[in-house]
């Protein structure tokens, strides 16, 4: 059985004593409930060895050249294409989402990559001549130092790829902690680092659960934590980072609604809100859990979306023609079909339920299909919990301003989307909705890597977005230079009679 190690110092690492005694936990494989490889979890140890090793390496790497960092995304961005495969089929087998859902989390992760290749244009300061007579100010950005990212299973690959790309090409060294879940897209992407020419100890992968996760924001020789989980989580991660003196952001939960107008497309919107909400099972924290249907557009968008959830493939992830795979746990199956339990005996009608789905061959898998829910009503909590599984929840309202006060009453504020043929209603969903990602007739709104990612409300903790522009200025601190170079009166070091008056006035910027 394949056994997962830590990747510190450009190698793997098999923890501080080195004889394989380390505890391990079992990875599974979700469509079949078996164990495919075991992971050895790491502790406090293990990260200070992987802090030291990035600190010593972040002191050389941190003065390189842009070109020099560059050249290296370029290159890992090439390797990334290159094995989009290898790296697709590893999330499958232990996340459980197809393939080509995972192909397309790789491509979308390589969009920041893209980004980081324009470090020089990125990273451009500013200049004023003369701000004062004979005396120029300038600024720059510099890198922190050793930072850290941690992760969740839902994007093994794109999540810490809109991370550690940025912060490494800005110059610092990067310590990353992925789900325990689904492990090995890390470690693939640490040899794609290796072979890019990344020095030794500037990337290292440590495993492990809440013990490494708090040995993380407690450590002195870590300047910043990026996080993305749940908001219970993400708020505890960002309060104890701060106290230990760390800049933190905290990705946490999401609860995104899609509003339907009557004048919009059913079709259409019905289809939209189908991928949001029953692609890669539901898990992804940019997913379309409710759907908001405004008067007469709640029957025929009901019917759609019957339709549609009744057609999709469900299955295992790498099998050819499958649409949808297993949740990631045993545990994630039973807490959905829980809450659908829940909302159908408060009274919510199950138009599609996927309650109780068995994969022939896979009877073991994780499996919950695509359930849609009419009549749902805010009191629920399959409304206003993170459902994380394939479960679209259909509330019915009469107006556009319900639909958004309804929207706003949630105190998630990931992403929100709105479809409509009104271009009045849609500029004033964009500017009145309490979101920070919005969609038009767009049902997930995840912005390209050149804007940054990050919601409202519960689903973010600290001042940055991840990503993009704003990814960037949370790796790095701003330093201002401010210059003059005075000339010497005639004589002045040479006759020890002329000297420099000193003006005890605070300096102004007149003269």
């Amino acid at each position: 059985m394949e056994r997962i190690t830590h990747w510190v110092g450009g190698t793997l690492w098999d923890g501080p004593t080195g004889d394989g005694r380390g505890r391990t936990v079992p990875v599974l494989d979700p469509a079949t409930g078996r164990q495919r490889a075991e992971l050895v979890m790491g502790d406090a140890a293990v990260v200070d060895h992987a802090v030291l090793a990035a600190a010593h390496a972040q002191r050389e790497w941190g003065r390189s050249s842009l070109v020099t960092r560059t050249a290296v995304m370029f290159r890992l961005r090439q390797l990334l294409l290159d094995e989009v495969d290898t790296l697709a089929r590893a999330i499958s087998a232990e996340h459980g989402k197809t393939v080509e859902d995972a192909v397309g989390e790789i491509r979308r992760g390589c969009e920041t990559v893209d980004f980081v290749c324009g470090l020089g244009a990125a990273t451009k300061g500013e200049f004023t001549a003369e701000a004062s007579t004979g005396v120029d100010v300038h600024q720059f950005r510099q890198p922190l130092g050793v930072v850290a990212g941690i992760t969740p299973f839902n994007f093994p690959a794109m999540v810490p790829l809109w991370m550690h790309p940025v912060a490494i090409a800005a110059g610092n060294a990067f310590v990353l902690k992925p789900s325990e879940r689904d492990p090995s897209a890390s470690m693939l992407v640490a040899d794609l680092y290796r072979k890019a020419g990344l020095p030794d100890g500037v990337f290292s992968v440590v495993h492990g659960d809440k013990e490494v996760v708090d040995a993380i924001l407690d450590h002195p020789g870590i300047a910043a934590v990026s996080f993305v989980g749940s908001t219970p989580v993400a708020r505890a991660v960002q309060q104890r980072g701060v106290a230990a003196g760390k800049r933190v952001q905290a990705l946490g939960g999401a609860n995104n609604h899609a509003v339907v107008l009557p004048d919009a497309d059913v079709v259409f919107a019905a289809a939209q809100i189908a991928s949001g909400a029953f692609g890669s099972a539901g898990e992804r924290c940019m997913a379309v859990p409710v759907a908001v249907a405004v008067g007469a557009a709640a029957d025929p968008l009901v019917q759609e979306l019957a339709r549609l959830a009744s057609a999709v493939v469900v299955g295992p992830g790498d099998r050819p023609g499958v649409e949808m795979g297993p949740l990631i746990t045993r545990a994630s199956r039973d807490r959905v079909v829980g809450l659908v339990d829940e909302a159908v005996a408060d009274g919510a009608q199950a138009v599609v339920d996927g309650r109780g789905l068995v994969v022939e061959g896979h009877e073991d898998g994780f499996f919950v299909g695509p359930t849609v829910l009419d009549r749902v009503g805010p009191a629920m909590r399959v409304y206003h919990e993170e459902v994380f599984g394939p479960v679209l929840a259909v509330v019915r309202v009469e107006t556009f301003e319900e639909a958004l006060a309804l929207v706003n009453a949630s105190p998630f504020g990931n992403g929100a989307a709105v479809f409509t043929a009104s271009g009045e209603h849609a500029r004033r969903f964009a500017h009145e909705v309490q979101a920070g990602m919005v969609g038009v007739n767009v049902p997930i709104p995840v912005p390209v890597a050149y804007y940054s990612f990050g919601g409202w409300k519960e689903s973010l903790f600290g001042d940055h977005h991840a990503h993009g522009p704003e990814g960037l200025r949370f790796w790095t601190r701003q330093k201002v230079v401010t210059t003059r170079w005075p000339t010497q009166a005639p004589g002045a070091g040479q006759d020890p009679g002329v000297r420099a008056s000193a003006d005890l006035s605070f300096p102004h910027g007149r003269a």
